[in-house]
């Protein structure tokens, strides 16, 4: 210390250079947050994997929903105005498709507009990121007319507004900061000069840190989120003044012993310094530790560890050069404030909790233990409500829930992907039977997919739909064989009156009435055939006998053309007999047609039945697609709902309850199960199957928000342990200093949990609370721990009791100032706008004031008393006579 002392301008102006170069020239981390730290999920993550299938196969389109909100029902004036919406939509670059309410279908009009046609929506398709999405949105606004209420929306959307409030939250947390900073060093030093001590240093420490994690992250790829600066600003201001309160106040008191500047600025880093040191590496562990995360935006918060180690380095260069050169005028105008006197309140606690210690452990318990086992771990994942209503993406989704329901425009969507065909005759029923399966779950209003488009299912494409078209087809066909011999039977009849004539005009009239006969045979055989028919419904039989007779009547209508000629040539009274003849001969020829024209009808139908019968996808699934089917508007229901050529296909799960919601998290789990279930011995069993869309990302945050919460309390604690394990030589003071931590987490949580879901009706806390507020707190409450202790362990060397109640006469004022001025830097967070900070700050205010009022003046002596000796297993307390 004293070679820096020595060097302190040429240090102090080398540290401020580096702030003022870093500054300048390092990137804009606001910026780097805003394109980097939106919620990245692992590459692992099924919705991250569902929209990469996707984008390899050229269908990476982000979809946003334009709501109309009219005076009055849709009319003329209104779909014209929609209309010229649309025509200029179009034509904004990045806009892919778009698809238009304005349809007679019924069922796409209950998609996209409300019963009183008041709300109506537009999808839209666009390509490019979430910023050029918001960069589209606001070309659609310019194309809305002035006079009429339009709102673009959707999860893209929602996402920048959350990015944008998170930004301005940041400003607004930066200047209250400073303010409450300064206010409660007026308060605590009662100096002019004091509080601006701390926030240089600690401001050169922010912009240093600032611009070192803008180089990692830019360069390296160092996780950043929206929150990265929010709590660097907050932790490093929190900390760093309360480490220069540690240091100045030590300072104070050496000037007040008669020490010179460098004499008391050196015993100073000696004495305070050490259990600064400690306080810090203990929290640069708990916030390293975050590195083992899987979940970018958790690592985000190892920037804070990147903060607390510059903070230490110019703790031990800049703060020093205050103290050399200002001295006593560094408290200038008070000359007692600045050192803190004894607590009279945690000298009375101490002394009643060490006579006491079950009295006090009970006490304890009664404040705490019923807030513990009544914490729910309700969390949310409604990221709309982050952010403030009246941003118009919020107003849209509110419109569309109220109008139509959230879930139509923030559909789950299940996406399989193989390196086959899925979508031939023999595997689309299979995918139709899927979506019957999943439409069947509660919670699931509809699916669309190749088969179902408007989420309806087409009757003609399954069986018991084809068997009644072709059984009316088969009544078709005994009306048209009824026909066809009632013309025969008139033909007969004319024939049986020519018979006589022709013959007595010595023309060949056995010829006709060998037609006659024919005709009668005809008749005979036609009867059987409709009858059969009528009774066995076996049309390939009956298409065989009709060929039969359609070649016997062909025979007798070219012996009735035979017989014409043979008349035309014989006497001039016979002539007329030879119109009729023809006549007669003609309509066997209709008749034979009309017979071929069923008998061809029949042929189809036996087709049909056959490949039906053939089928394997009917006896499993109850549909048929006729190979011709595959063309026309279902070619193009086919073509929406797939994609790479058909090897992957896509299904539109709408629910009925909110997208951002647990029950819809619930509700996609019940898919995901029904799904695995069915595709059993499908040509999809084999097949990769990923869930895209709100509810599928949400789920994968409940997945991973969890895992790394345990993951990193763990790694914390252990990290912990064995560092308070070095500094005290004991594993038992570690033991109840972490238990402490954890008795003050959970009921803070508890407390926070009661407020905003109990008190203000939201779902649950925000999902990153319980991790940012766990690593925060804990990192930060054993600060305090550290204080108190290391103070007991030296006073505890003559006597334990004794000990430990100076201990708490001489910290209390040094911790319970050190909270509430690290309790305001958070309370800074509170007018953020950001549902996640608000909530954060709740549990670590409550935390750090309960740990600095109850645990650590009640629970810490009482357990520490109690245990005596215990104290210091497997090691011995060190006792003053070791020190000679």
């Amino acid at each position: 210390m004293r070679t820096i002392i020595r060097f302190k301008w040429i240090i102090a102006i080398a540290v401020i250079l580096i702030a003022v170069g870093l500054t300048i020239f390092s990137p804009n981390l606001t910026q780097l947050a805003s394109d980097k730290g939106q919620t990245q999920l692992p590459e692992d993550a099924v919705s991250i994997r569902a929209s990469d299938i996707l984008e390899d196969a050229g269908e990476n389109s982000n979809s946003l929903s334009v709501v109309f909100e009219l005076d009055e029902a849709l009319n003329q004036d209104s779909e014209d105005m929609i209309q010229g919406v649309i025509d200029k939509v179009e034509q904004i670059d990045g806009v892919s498709e778009i698809t238009t309410p304005l349809t007679d279908n019924q069922e796409i009009q209950d998609q996209m507009m409300s019963e009183d046609k008041k709300t109506v929506m537009m999808p839209v398709t666009v390509e490019g990121s979430d910023e050029e999405a918001e960069r589209i949105s606001e070309e659609i606004y310019d194309a809305v007319p002035d006079d009429e209420t339009a709102y673009v929306t959707g999860a893209s959307l929602i996402n920048q507004d959350f990015a944008n409030t998170s930004e301005d939250g940041l400003k607004k947390t930066e200047l209250i900061t400073v303010f409450i900073i300064v206010a409660l060093l007026l308060i605590v030093f009662r100096s002019i000069v004091t509080p601006f001590v701390p926030l240089i240093t600690v401001g050169i420490t922010y912009l240093i840190s600032q611009g070192i994690l803008a180089i990692l992250v830019d360069t390296l790829d160092f996780p950043i989120s929206t929150f990265t600066q929010t709590f660097l600003v907050a932790i490093l201001f929190g900390i760093g003044t309360d480490y220069c309160i540690l240091l100045l106040s030590r300072f104070r008191e050496e000037l007040a012993n008669g020490h010179d500047k460098v004499e008391a600025t050196v015993t100073a880093y000696r004495t305070a310094g050490r259990t600064l040191f400690i306080s810090a590496i203990a929290v640069f562990v708990g916030f390293a530790s975050i590195f083992f995360a899987k979940f970018a935006i958790f690592q985000s918060a190892v920037g804070v560890a990147v903060g607390v180690a510059v903070l230490l380095i110019v703790l031990v260069t800049v703060l020093p050069l205050f103290m050399v050169t200002l001295g006593e005028k560094l408290f200038w105008p008070s000359k007692k404030a600045a050192s803190h006197g004894d607590n009279k309140l945690w000298h009375f606690l101490g002394r009643h909790s060490v006579a006491r210690p079950v009295l006090f452990l009970a006490i304890t318990a009664a404040i705490t233990v019923p807030f513990v086992l009544t914490y729910d771990e309700q969390v949310s994942f409604n990221s709309t409500e982050e952010i403030s209503s009246d941003y118009n993406s919020i107003k849209g989704l509110n419109a569309i829930g109220d109008a139509i329901g959230k879930g139509e425009a923030m559909p789950i969507q299940v996406v399989i992907n193989d390196d086959e065909n899925l979508t031939t005759a023999n595997t689309l029923p299979y995918l139709d039977n899927l979506s019957d399966a999943i439409s069947k779950i509660d919670g699931v209003e509809k699916v669309r997919t190749a088969t179902q488009p408007t989420g309806e299912k087409i009757d003609d494409l399954y069986v018991d739909s084809q068997t009644g078209q072709i059984a009316d087809g088969i009544n078709d066909a005994v009306d048209g064989i009824g026909e066809v011999q009632d013309g025969l039977t008139q033909v007969q009849d004319g024939l049986n009156q020519i018979s006589g004539q022709a013959g007595s005009a010595g023309s060949s009239g056995g010829g006709l009435s060998d037609a006659t006969e024919g005709l009668g045979q005809v008749n005979t055989a036609l009867q059987q055939v409709t009858g059969q028919l009528q009774q066995t419904g076996n049309v390939q039989q009956a298409s065989a006998q009709l060929a039969g007779i359609s070649e016997q009547l062909a025979q007798i209508q070219s012996g009735l053309e035979q017989a014409d000629t043979q008349l035309q040539g014989q006497q001039q009274q016979v002539g007329t007999l030879t119109e009729t003849l023809q006549q007669l001969a003609d309509g066997v020829g209709s008749a034979n047609e009309g017979l071929t024209q069923v008998s061809d009808g029949l042929t189809t139908a036996s087709d049909t039945l056959r490949d039906i019968s053939d089928s394997e996808t009917v006896r499993e699934t109850g549909m048929y697609i006729p190979e011709d089917a595959l063309e026309g508007d279902f070619q193009e229901s086919i073509d929406t709902y797939s994609f790479r050529d058909g090897e992957g296909v896509t299904l539109d799960v709408v629910l009925s309850a909110d997208p951002y919601s647990e029950e819809a998290i619930q509700t996609l789990q019940t898919i995901k199960d029904r799904i695995y279930a069915e595709v059993k011995d499908t040509p999809y069993e084999n097949a990769e199957i990923v869930y895209g869309g709100v509810t599928s990302t949400n789920a994968d945050l409940e997945d991973l928000s969890t895992s790394d919460l345990s993951r990193t309390m763990v790694i914390m604690m252990v990290g912990l342990f064995i560092i308070l394990t070095l500094l005290f030589r004991s594993m038992v003071i570690p033991a109840y200093m972490i238990g402490s931590l954890l008795l003050t987490y959970y009921t803070a949580i508890s407390i926070t949990e009661l407020i905003f879901v109990n008190g203000l009706d939201y779902a649950g806390v925000s999902w990153a609370v319980p991790f940012f507020s766990f690593v925060i707190l804990i990192s930060l409450g054993v600060d305090y721990s550290i204080f108190l202790l290391d103070r007991f362990t030296e006073e505890a060397r003559d006597d334990l009791q004794a000990g430990m109640v100076h201990s708490m006469k001489k910290m209390g004022g040094v911790i319970i100032t050190a909270a509430i001025i690290l309790a305001g830097t958070f309370a800074a967070m509170m007018p953020s706008g950001v549902l996640t900070l608000l909530e954060v700050a709740t549990v670590i205010i409550i935390g750090l004031l309960l740990y600095g009022l109850v645990i650590l003046p009640l629970l810490i002596p009482a357990v520490a008393t109690t245990l005596g000796e215990l104290n210091w297993w497997p090691f011995k307390r060190k006792r003053r006579e070791e020190d000679k």
